[in-house]
């Protein structure tokens, strides 16, 4: 199978669509599997089985999601993409992390965002993305705000973290509000 990929400065970012998904799932061993998705442990590969086998995507929504590869060292470093995607609404909501510290603070997220969203409204031919972040999370904040996306409100208790209802904030980036970097 021939896997997309889009190129940056610093980074590849090989898309993982549901047909990849499923040929991976159906295809590659245990082995073969923590090392396409960057998998840390046993655990982290039975969750990921067990995302699958439950359906990671619906009849009404799918996903874009690219995993963040370093340039430099061919680590996969984080994600970032599109976990709700509502194709007959032309809308999604973008999603993305870096898994270690020491790859942080550097702007790589910002170089994936720019080029996620090139993607989403050229190609995947978005009107909307939405983000949903928690009130206290200054990195994600600072890429939205850095994108232009626009704050709507505060969807409340909406997301359980450790026990506890947490608050999230919505905002929304709009095709002709977006500026290609």
């Amino acid at each position: 199978m021939q896997f997309k990929e889009i190129h940056t400065e610093r980074l590849i970012l090989r898309a993982i669509t549901p047909e990849v998904y499923d040929y991976i799932h159906n295809n590659f061993g245990n082995t073969e599997l923590m090392e396409f998705l960057g998998l840390a442990s046993a655990e982290d590969l039975a969750m990921e089985k067990e995302k699958y086998s439950k359906g990671y995507a619906t009849h009404n929504r799918t996903f874009m999601l690219f995993q963040l590869i370093d340039n430099a060292t061919g680590k996969i470093i984080g994600g970032c993409g599109y976990h709700t995607w509502f194709p007959k609404h032309d809308r999604a909501e973008i999603g993305y992390d870096l898994r270690y510290e020491e790859d942080k603070r550097k702007g790589l997220m910002a170089e994936a965002v720019a080029a996620v969203l090139d993607y989403g409204f050229t190609e995947m031919e978005l009107h909307r993305v939405e983000a949903l972040a928690a009130e206290y999370n200054e990195p994600s904040l600072k890429i939205l705000n850095k994108f232009g996306f626009k704050f709507e409100g505060t969807l409340r208790e909406h997301y359980n973290v450790g026990g506890v209802m947490e608050d999230s904030v919505m905002y929304s980036l709009l095709k002709h509000e977006f500026k290609k970097p």
